[in-house]
Formats: structure tokens, C-alpha cells, sequence
């Protein structure tokens, strides 16, 4: 049988009153207090899961979203229409949402401790920047946690991703059949699990066919349209050699790219067909109008949501993967 707050109170000579507040990180108690009364239950093994005094669980989820330097985490359609699909869910289930950026090296303890000490029944953390290494404040938390837009082997969370390996793969071997040249590859220059995925997708489909990866022109690009531009206005400048049709790890790299090519004169798809990933809006309303892979971001959050409630309701926890497979939405620029 777990602690009670009447036998914490005792413990630390504090009032039952007190020791209520901290536990549910009311005002009215000081930080040190608070931790005291926090580290103690932590010891004696408190049910932070029990229904507070109006015979209710928590019903606030946190959505933490983890930035290691930013260069692929930001205020973009992608991660609107992410949050869009948490944000509606958490309503359809009566939970109240609080977001939190969670900075590596920015005193990432305390945000946790900020977040085990607040009236939080779990978390969705985003985690496209993360690498397996950033796990590891996380390792005492006590709260269901469901990773989103990442999956690592060695990290004990459920994971909800897209299908990158799937969604790069339709989308080279489309190119291919299009084409029947030999693909290159726009590649991020700033690497996380997602575009190291979609990397094996499109080796994946080249060999399929027949072709050699080694023959594939590879190019690295900073993951930005203004910084994809700049970088192959910068390899053209250079005399890199071009490739006839491209697959890009992102929209942002293929828009800045095929910018790049306009200003020199290429005519897409005529010259280099070009086919990119997320489906993002400008995608649709740029000229001419990216082929792209679609990706269901708004069920993503859904789904995100609707397992960790059910690791919430259950108190149980066998860690899963679940990848949102992906679809090819053809325009003009292949």
C-alpha cells in the first residue's frame, strides 16, 4: 500500500494542507518545499495516478516539444497541422492541453521536474531532433509518455511516426518509372532519424531497379527554401554535375532547389523533375505545382493522443511502434 498525505505530512512536520498543494503543484507552498514533499513521495512510493479530493483524475496531457538546435523543429504548416490533430483530440477527450519547448542544454532537468511536479497526466513529446542520448533526463519520469515523429531501437516509449522508408521509396520508384533515369538525391544537410529513413527508401528503390547507388548525384542541402536555394545556387556556381530528376527529404529542400534551377535557366520538369516529401501547402500553389508524398499530419497528432489516454486509463505499458503510412500526390513537377 502506497503513502498517504497524512502520513507525508507527519513525516516532514508539515500540515496534510500543505503537503495537497505540493503534491498537486498548487500555489501556496515554496519550491523547496514542494521538492521536499515530491522527493519523499517519490521515495515511499505515492500514487501519483490516485484521484484527487474531487474524486478526479488529472485531465491535462503536456505536448513537449524538443528542440536540439532548431534547424527542422519550427512555427511551419507541418507541425500546425500536428498540433491541429492533438489539439482536437485532447477536446474530444476533455483533456486540456499545455505546450512547453523543452531547449537541449537549456536547463532541461528542471522543465522535467517543471512537468512531474505540475497536474499532468501525460505527455506527448516531439521528438524529430532528438537522437538517443536526449533521452536520458527523461528516464525517471513517472508519467505515460508517447514519442511523436521519431523512432529510436533503444528508447522505451511508445513511438508515433510517418512510414518515411514506405513514403521515399513510392516516391523514387515513381520517379523512376516516370523518367527512366537514374535518381539524385537532395539530401538534408542536417541529419535526424526521419531523413535517415527516407534515405534507405531511396536506395531501397534503386536498387529495385536495377540501378547502382553509387551512381546517384547526392547533393546536401540546408533543410530551408531559402537555404536549399542559396546552397545549389552555390554547387551550380561550382560546376557540380546535375542530375536529370531529384528526390528531396523535404518540400522546403525541393522548392528552394527548383528555385535554384529556374534562376539558371532549367525548365521543371522538362530539364530536372523534382519530387519532394510532407506535402506541405506551398506545395500545391508554387510553379509549377510539387509532386510530393502526403502525409496525414493531423492524424498523426490524433493518434498520438488516443495511446498515450489509453496508457493513462489502463496504467499498463507494453511500448509500441505505430508508422502512418504515406501517399503520392502527383502535380507538375515530375
Amino acid at each position: 500500500m502506497s503513502i498517504t498525505v497524512k502520513e507525508l505530512a507527519k513525516m516532514l512536520n508539515l500540515s496534510e494542507a500543505a503537503v495537497s498543494l505540493a503534491l498537486r503543484n498548487k500555489p501556496g507552498v515554496s519550491t523547496q518545499t514542494r521538492r521536499k514533499v515530491m522527493d519523499l513521495a517519490d521515495k515511499h512510493g505515492y500514487d501519483f495516478s490516485r484521484p484527487s479530493k474531487n474524486g478526479m483524475q488529472s485531465r491535462h496531457i503536456t505536448f513537449a516539444i524538443y528542440k536540439r538546435q532548431g534547424a527542422v523543429v519550427g512555427e511551419t504548416p507541418f507541425f500546425s497541422e500536428l498540433f491541429e490533430g492533438i489539439e482536437i483530440a485532447c477536446a474530444n477527450e476533455q483533456y486540456k492541453l499545455h505546450i512547453t519547448h523543452i531547449i537541449r542544454g537549456d536547463e532541461v532537468e528542471k522543465k522535467i521536474d517543471e512537468i512531474s511536479y505540475s497536474d499532468c497526466a501525460g505527455i506527448i513529446l516531439l521528438g524529430t531532433e532528438m537522437q538517443t542520448e536526449d533521452f536520458a533526463p527523461f528516464a525517471n519520469l513517472k508519467l505515460p509518455v508517447v514519442v511523436l515523429d521519431l523512432f529510436l531501437d533503444f528508447i522505451e516509449y511508445d513511438c508515433v511516426l510517418i512510414n518515411n522508408v514506405q513514403g521515399a521509396l513510392i516516391a523514387t520508384d515513381y520517379l523512376i518509372h516516370q523518367t527512366n533515369k537514374q535518381p539524385g538525391y537532395l539530401r538534408s544537410s542536417y541529419s535526424i532519424g526521419n531523413f535517415e529513413d527516407r534515405a534507405d527508401g531511396f536506395y531501397k528503390a534503386v536498387r529495385r531497379h536495377g540501378m547502382s547507388t553509387s551512381k546517384s548525384i547526392v547533393h546536401r542541402l540546408t533543410p530551408s527554401v531559402e537555404g536549399a536555394c542559396a546552397d545549389m545556387l552555390e554547387l551550380m556556381e561550382q560546376g557540380e554535375e546535375l542530375a536529370s530528376c531529384y528526390f528531396a527529404d523535404n518540400d522546403w529542400i525541393a522548392i528552394g532547389a527548383i528555385k535554384a534551377f529556374q534562376q539558371r535557366g532549367k525548365r521543371i520538369p522538362e530539364d530536372i523533375a523534382v519530387i519532394g516529401f510532407d506535402n506541405i501547402p506551398l506545395a500545391a500553389y508554387m510553379e509549377p505545382a510539387l509532386t510530393t508524398i502526403h502525409v496525414p499530419k493531423k492524424y498523426m497528432g490524433e493518434m498520438a493522443v488516443s495511446r498515450l489516454i489509453s496508457n493513462i486509463r489502463s496504467g499498463a505499458h507494453t511500448p509500441v511502434k505505430i508508422e502512418i503510412a504515406t501517399s503520392l500526390k502527383k502535380r507538375r513537377t515530375v
